[in-house]
């Protein structure tokens, strides 16, 4: 089951989606006779893991509920070129109307899942944790940080209202890493502080002003090393920057706790998907 706040969020996503495509209604669809039914089938036309249900489900189930769609997979699992995902049946024009906005939804969280995926398996066996970031697109942060996870990797904060990131610009606004992390205490005691260093002196900072997790921002490898000797297990480590699938294990061996890579949402591969249908 979907949390609440996601299902609220999927059905707010899924309503602005339909307006943006539908507006004052599909002329295109009106063509087919009002009482016409049809069947459909959904192919997938490469290798990847579907991610995207729900918000599949939601699209039709907005615009009829006379539609029906019985899956053949689950969000999570590994489909491959030219698999059935799912079949429908019900109102042809409802169908046509659902059809690229449903499409939308399920091969961007599929795309989504199957790159986190790719690097969640890349560093299973060792005990870093791969983060997601803010770097999603607008409108899709609950569904993307839901496929990060349905594709084995993990969330970092939803947003700037459930987690604490000190950066270059917050320093200097505060006049101080001590500063900066002695506010955010006083205002969220309960609330993870972590701050973004650039260099030894800025990480020595963070240390002693008592931060709980520091975001080695474009660390070289060696330097990472460093500091995870350094810190000590003092703070949690957190390597962010120029991280690829080609350097991501090489990253992990240096014995950080997390890895965050706004790749993984940013540029991501749509799955090449079809909806094949068959008028009635």
């Amino acid at each position: 089951m979907l949390l609440d706040v996601l299902e609220e969020a999927m059905l707010h996503t899924v309503r602005a989606a339909l307006s943006e495509d539908i507006g004052k209604g599909d002329i295109t669809a009106a063509l087919i006779p009002r009482e016409q039914t049809a069947d459909a089938v959904v192919i997938c036309r490469e290798n990847a893991v579907v991610c995207g249900q729900a918000w599949f489900n939601a699209v039709f189930a907005e615009l009829d509920n006379g539609i029906t769609v019985h899956w053949l997979v689950r969000d999570g699992d590994t489909i491959a070129d030219k698999q059935t995902l799912c079949t429908l049946s019900g109102p042809a024009r409802s169908l046509l109307s659902g059809e690229r906005t449903a499409l939308n939804f399920l091969q961007t969280l599929s795309g989504t899942a199957t790159i986190a995926h790719r690097y969640a398996e890349t560093v299973a066996d060792l005990p870093v944790k791969i983060l997601d970031t803010r770097k999603t697109i607008p409108g899709l942060r609950q569904a993307q940080k839901y496929a990060i996870r349905i594709g084995g990797c993990n969330n970092h904060r939803s947003g700037l209202y459930d987690g604490i990131l000190i950066k270059e610009n917050h320093i200097a606004a505060a006049g101080s890493i001590s500063k900066a992390v002695n506010n955010a205490r006083t205002a969220n005691p309960d609330v993870m502080v972590e701050v973004e260093v650039e260099n030894d002196e800025q990480m020595h900072q963070a240390l002693d002003a008592g931060a709980d997790r520091l975001l080695l921002d474009n660390y070289s490898l060696a330097a990472m090393a460093t500091a995870v000797e350094v810190v000590a297990g003092r703070a949690e480590l957190e390597a962010s920057g120029g991280i690829t699938l080609e350097n991501l294990r090489e990253t992990a061996l240096t014995g950080v706790d997390f890895i965050s890579i706004g790749s993984l949402t940013k540029n991501i591969h749509a799955i090449d998907l079809s909806m094949i249908f068959n008028l009635q």
